[in-house]
């Protein structure tokens, strides 16, 4: 099996769609984060949860952002790939808001993921993040 570089241009577009992507995360702009996506995907690893087209991907966002409301990531590494960009991040947060089985401790986390974004060419198709959720979850008890 060879494996061909992808071209410097592909390699721009792509991480410029991530930057723009993290950046919609970043002031919960959840419709400009969907724009990203070609089919919006997000598999979180961590917790092994999957949200599959823009409605499951934007109540995902819409319940973290009132969980964590200043959420944000920040990117620490990039790699490319043929098919996929692998970056690490550090994703950070105050536990803010409270759920039903999740009350808000008002306690902020911090904590390193790998997210790898898949593409198909120049098309975002889905994000997979993994993390520890132990790390958050010690962090906000």
């Amino acid at each position: 099996m060879s494996v061909s570089p992808i071209g410097s241009k592909l390699r721009e577009h792509r991480e410029a769609v991530v930057t723009e992507l993290l950046a919609a995360l970043n002031r919960q702009d959840v419709e400009a984060s969907l724009a990203c996506f070609t089919h919006p995907r997000y598999e979180l690893v961590g917790n092994q949860r999957v949200f599959e087209g823009a409605d499951q991907v934007r109540q995902y966002h819409e319940t973290t952002f009132a969980t964590f409301p200043d959420l944000s990531f920040e990117m620490i590494e990039v790699h490319h790939s043929e098919r996929s960009m692998v970056v690490e991040l550090w994703m950070s947060g105050s536990h803010l808001g409270s759920r039903t089985d999740f009350p808000a401790t008002g306690r902020r986390f911090r904590c390193r993921v790998g997210a790898v974004f898949q593409f198909q060419e120049a098309d975002l198709m889905g994000a997979r993040y993994y993390y520890d959720t132990g790390t958050i979850v010690r962090q906000l008890a």
